[in-house]
């Protein structure tokens, strides 16, 4: 973290700056951090500790999109695969897979050693976060955010310690990117070309990892241009478009040898429009600010949102729109002044500029009213714009608390600290919420890996299963047990990685795990007759486990 002292452009939580200090000689950089430096360490740490223990817990809980960049980690850890993205499907890169692969080399396949990559970009985000934050705001408002992202619900940690894909190395990445454009700005950077290449890496990498952070990555480049848009021309433009390109690389690659109609752009075309379904604007409003929202902020438990955290998506929009006012106001007070200074409010409306963008191609997919619960991990890239959302309330609490303000003032920086004061305290309710129900998940963590192990102990090396259980069996096996997807009516399912269909494929006697009375349950056994429950080998953990004397494979 920054020592205060590195430059004499002191701030005072209001945000302002003292000139004269400013423009004052240097003094000598000293590596002691000042007390907010000190409060957001320890925060820091402690919201990190939370999270080591989370991880090594394997809470949340595994799935098998998880287990996917696991078995592609176990892959390339072996070098028998260099996967651009996701088996399966064309448009999200495999960054967290090869970041494990290491690990999963030296360890094994494990769930902690699957998580642990993205747990340390996790911590590289809340660090950059801070450090913008602290650029563009103030040090103690810093010192809140990261406490206030120290904590963490089910919804939120799952975003955050999970190999989902995408998010977890994007983040920083944007955070960087900003840091880098602020940095020039102030004249912080002295080589500044090699910065703008950077830029362009970090850019390029973002795009092959997630495309949901291209709001970001616009507004971005649109600040990079408007800070250094005359250095452009020459050669640090050069090494930002051939950092991009060296970033984006794999992408790239990966759609001029797809075959036609499977390009990136025309699965992601092809996934937004495979709902069919046309919701009403005002039900896409409803799902995506008063439910979507506060899910993604944190404040509700996994299973859905109460009717008393909708505060905070009917307040979100307004606080955008006022921190964007706010910010406008504070450029235009900051012409003439140092190009340091004016960076600042550009900062904060890029920033604002991202979430709303986000925001609103959250809210034109049907997704966001047909299923908010399971789509609002699309909005957790809007923790890169927490600070500028929330600083008109720190700033207005700030004021009222020194007596700068009239009564009016004061009361609205009553309402702001109490705002502010409301939504950490239900983020905290919402992590014990998270904490208290942590032990009925680590039951299903167990019984999903007693589960393999009995599998494996009864000698099955190939089975069937539906798509929820078979890449998580495979891994928990660490593919000494081979599972194939299949549907409700045991025909071909969602198979990511098809040499797995092909092996179950050719095993003479293959193997049935099937969650109890599932519709695939249901269908095996009445394919079986009288033979079912002689087929029967294991049952535990709400499965039932089949190795039927012949193989049964109604799609043949």
């Amino acid at each position: 973290m920054r020592a205060e002292g590195e430059r004499d452009d002191r701030r005072d939580d209001d945000g302002g700056v003292d000139v004269s200090t400013a423009q004052g000689r240097r003094k000598r950089w000293r590596p002691r951090p000042d007390a907010p430096a000190l409060v957001a360490l320890l925060l820091g740490l402690a919201g990190l500790g939370y999270r080591l223990v989370l991880t090594l817990l394997t809470l949340p809980t595994s799935n098998s999109d998880e287990a996917t960049f696991g078995l592609a980690a176990m892959h390339i850890a072996a070098g028998r695969e260099h996967p651009v993205f996701l088996y399966g499907q064309r448009y999200m890169g495999m960054a967290e897979a090869y970041l494990a692969a290491p690990l999963i080399a030296v360890a094994g396949p494990s769930w902690p050693a699957l998580r642990l990559p993205v747990l340390v970009l996790h911590a590289v985000f809340v660090w950059l976060l801070y450090l913008l934050t602290r650029r563009i705001c103030s040090p103690w408002f810093a010192a809140f955010m990261v406490g206030l992202l120290a904590l963490g619900s089910e919804r939120v940690v799952r975003d955050q310690l999970t190999a989902v894909g995408g998010r977890p190395e994007a983040k920083p990445a944007v955070v960087l990117m900003l840091l880098i454009v602020v940095g020039l700005a102030e004249r912080r950077i002295h080589h500044r070309r090699l910065a703008v290449g950077l830029f362009g890496l970090l850019a390029g990498l973002a795009v092959w990892s997630d495309w949901l952070v291209l709001p970001y990555l616009a507004v971005a480049g649109l600040l990079l241009l408007r800070v250094s848009g005359r250095e452009l021309v020459g050669w640090a433009g050069v090494l930002l478009v051939g950092g991009f390109l060296l970033g984006a690389a794999p992408l790239i690659h990966d759609n001029l040898v797809a075959p036609p109609g499977q390009g990136s752009l025309s699965v992601l075309r092809e996934v937004n429009a495979g709902t069919g379904a046309h919701p009403t604007w005002p039900a896409r409003l409803a799902g995506g600010l008063l439910e979507s929202v506060p899910l993604a902020a944190g404040l509700c438990p996994g299973y859905g949102c109460a009717r008393a955290t909708i505060w905070y998506g009917l307040l979100y929009l307004p606080l955008l729109v006022g921190a964007v006012v706010l910010a406008v106001v504070a450029y235009r007070r900051a012409a003439g002044r140092p190009a340091g200074i004016r960076v600042r409010p550009l900062t904060h409306l890029a920033l604002l500029a991202g979430a709303g963008l986000t925001l609103l191609a959250y809210v034109r997919s049907p997704l966001a009213a047909i299923e908010p619960l399971g789509n609002a991990r699309y909005l957790s890239v809007l923790q890169i714009s927490l600070p500028a959302v929330l600083w008109p309330l720190w700033l207005a609490a700030a004021h009222a608390r020194r007596g700068t303000a009239g009564v009016a003032g004061r009361i609205g920086g009553a309402l702001a600290a109490g705002a502010l004061a409301v939504l950490t305290v239900a983020t905290l309710a919402a992590t014990v919420g998270f904490l208290a129900t942590s032990g009925g998940l680590r039951e299903q963590e167990r019984q999903a890996q007693r589960l393999a192990d009995e599998v494996r102990r009864l000698g099955l090396r190939e089975v069937y299963g539906e798509y929820w259980t078979c890449n998580r069996l495979t891994f928990n096996t660490g593919e000494e047990v081979v599972c194939a997807v299949v549907d409700g009516q045991l025909t071909p399912g969602f198979n990511r990685y098809r040499p797995y269909w092909a092996r179950v494929g050719r095993a003479a006697r293959p193997g049935y795990v099937l969650a109890v009375d599932s519709p695939a349950d249901r269908r095996l056994r009445a394919l079986l007759g009288d033979r079912a429950e002689d087929a029967k080998v294991a049952e535990l953990g709400g499965y039932r486990v089949y190795h039927p004397e012949t193989a049964v494979r109604p799609w043949r």
